[in-house]
């Protein structure tokens, strides 16, 4: 289900469909973004992305459909108003910032037609809100990774448009200058109350960024809402295994159900006879020492074939062999430091919220 926001639209896409030749980069794409949200366009590489962001931007025709923004319609068919009228800010993943420019001459850039006292007033408070303030008279190559990414986002908010791009605007950052800056972006966005569109293909980033996600795949709208709603409630078997890795078995239906090595889960629209996939996240497994009393009907046990930490959770790798006599494997995730001896035989209980059945096949 796709849910829509209440309020006025700062952003409209309507059954956009843009191609390559015989590539469909965007097919039959609809969304709508509230004014002062951050909604992420999440998905693989080549699922249509960028291409969309573009066609927002300006930077492509648009050939099927229509965009809006602020209730305007900007292209269309027969409509292309260019990228300087649309009044988007644009932020690049290189950051694209004039090199021969002082950072405040950057910010200053897109301030046009503005008078000088409020011109350096914007720039000021821009500067300010972004931390910027004492590099003012910096040039780029003099600043680190995370600071052109925020003098880009600095720029990019300065006209006070209606509407922000960001394109993939952390994938420059190591893993720990990432998090830091992502942080400040969004404290940023949030504090200028600005409508905001962002492309990545991290699940983590953007479940952290957006107040809303549009999964993309092969140019088409999956799934979109919000970040819980996508983890708990994914439409798709591809939406389950973006957010996180998988336990992937295999069922049959039977009086809308199908078994597992933890009991029976609903397969709601199956019908009976029919081949299931049961996707479970690893961290839906719950591991306890044997109490010395028979399994229930919801657990199994299972042997450690292998146990790794991997710093804030540990990955423990068990086998149903000892039980079932089946050789299931399975992968549990476990907060903190868990580390059982291998051969250590655990019992192992489903949490039913991160289990999901879908038709067998479908992707």
């Amino acid at each position: 289900m796709n849910h829509l926001p209440a309020g006025p639209a700062a952003l409209e896409i309507v059954k956009l469909s843009h191609g390559f030749g015989k590539v469909a980069a965007v097919n039959d794409f609809s969304l709508s973004v509230a004014v002062g949200e951050v909604v992420c366009l999440l998905g693989p590489s080549g699922c249509g992305k960028t291409t969309l962001l573009r066609l927002v931007a300006g930077l492509e025709r648009v050939q099927k459909g229509r965009i809006a923004i602020g209730g305007a319609v900007v292209a269309a068919p027969d409509r292309h108003l260019p990228p300087e009228d649309r009044a988007v800010g644009l932020v690049f993943q290189d950051y694209a910032l004039f090199p021969h420019l002082t950072v405040a001459e950057n910010v200053a850039f897109g301030l046009i037609g503005v008078g000088e006292a409020e011109r350096k007033a914007r720039i000021g408070e821009i500067l300010a809100r972004a931390g910027l303030t004492e590099l003012a008279g910096r040039y780029p190559h003099a600043l680190s990774g995370g600071q052109q990414q925020r003098v880009a986002l600095a720029r990019a908010l300065a006209p006070k448009p209606p509407l922000i791009l960001l394109d993939e605007p952390f994938s420059g950052l190591d893993a720990r200058l990432r998090d830091q800056v992502r942080d400040a972006t969004l404290h940023l966005l949030k504090q200028s109350g600005q409508t905001t569109l962002m492309v990545t293909h991290d699940a983590e980033e953007a479940m952290f960024m957006a107040d809303r996600i549009a999964v993309m795949r092969a140019g088409r709208n999956v799934q979109t809402d919000r970040p819980d709603a996508l983890y708990y409630h994914p439409a798709t078997a591809f939406v389950t295994e973006f957010f996180s890795d998988v336990n992937r078995l295999r069922g049959v239906v039977r009086a809308g159900r199908v078994q597992t090595p933890f009991g029976g889960l609903e397969a709601r629209g199956l019908a009976d006879g029919a081949d299931a996939q049961i996707l479970i996240r690893p961290e839906a497994l719950k591991l306890s020492r044997p109490d010395g009393q028979p399994c229930q009907e919801d657990t199994a046990e299972a042997r450690v074939l292998a146990a790794r930490m991997l710093g804030r959770t540990s990955l423990v790798h068990l086998c149903t062999c000892r039980q079932s006599g089946e050789e299931l494997h399975l992968h549990a995730r476990v907060p903190g430091r868990f580390l059982p001896p291998e051969e250590t035989v655990l019992r192992v209980a489903l949490d039913r919220a991160q289990a999901f059945v879908f038709p067998a096949g479908q992707e």
